[in-house]
């Protein structure tokens, strides 16, 4: 089986730094996918990072040199090589690996690369997601647990937030730290748009434990007329 990295680095407000990154210097023979444009579709009313739809995904992964016969091995920062881990896993394509680029030892090379295409067979499950309506309809019995940090928990003023809270009930679980103990149920994870997030249910895979993903997160739930929670202040 062929094996491809992926560069999956980006920097929210900054769309072209992933790319700057990348030409800086990357992984030999990566090819790259940019999280505002390739992993997500435009912002809109479903959020700041909506799930790409499969035609424009699976053009992405071409370009990448990801095919059905291919090893994925995705680096980024911020949820990117996760929200690839996550997208691949979506489409039915479970071989793929995360790798901490600040630990890579070995050499780097600038610029752009050729990358072979590839044709990745799409599978898509119906099972790892869950949409605004049902998740207000159902919060009570879920484990909903805020991958944001904790001051957006709180509800505290962000400029990424236009109204500052939470998903009534839900638990905080920073992306950026190991998973807490969280209760036994059926979990559900959201963060600001939904690419954070899926570096906390690739921290919960690896440990066992499999959640769905709010993929709208807090940027589509705060547009709609539903529940918020937050600290009293």
């Amino acid at each position: 089986m062929k094996v491809q990295f992926v560069d999956c680095r980006w920097e929210l407000g900054k769309p072209e730094r992933g790319r700057e990154l990348h030409f800086s210097g990357h992984i030999p023979g990566a090819s790259f996918l940019d999280v505002d444009t390739d992993l997500s579709s435009p912002p809109g009313p479903r959020g700041r990072h909506p799930l790409p739809d499969p035609e424009q995904f699976a053009s992405a992964a071409a370009r990448a040199g990801i095919g059905d016969d291919v090893f994925v091995v995705a680096y980024g920062n911020m949820g990117g090589a996760e929200r690839l881990w996550w997208l691949l896993r979506h489409f039915g394509h479970d071989h793929c690996a995360v790798i901490d680029f600040d630990c890579w030892r070995g050499p780097l090379v600038e610029g752009s690369e050729e990358v072979e295409p590839a044709e990745l067979t799409l599978r898509p499950r119906n099972d790892d997601t869950i949409e605004a309506e049902e998740l207000d309809r159902r919060g009570a019995e879920l484990v909903v647990v805020d991958a944001r940090l904790a001051s957006r928990w709180r509800g505290e003023p962000s400029p990424y937030d236009k109204v500052p809270g939470r998903i009534s009930g839900a638990l905080n679980a920073p992306w950026n730290e190991p998973p807490p103990d969280l209760p036994e149920g059926e979990l559900v994870a959201y963060c600001g748009s939904g690419v954070t997030a899926t570096a906390l249910l690739h921290r919960l895979h690896l440990a066992g434990r499999d959640g769905k993903l709010y993929p709208g997160s807090w940027s589509e739930w705060e547009q709609l007329d539903l529940p918020v929670e937050r600290d009293a202040r």
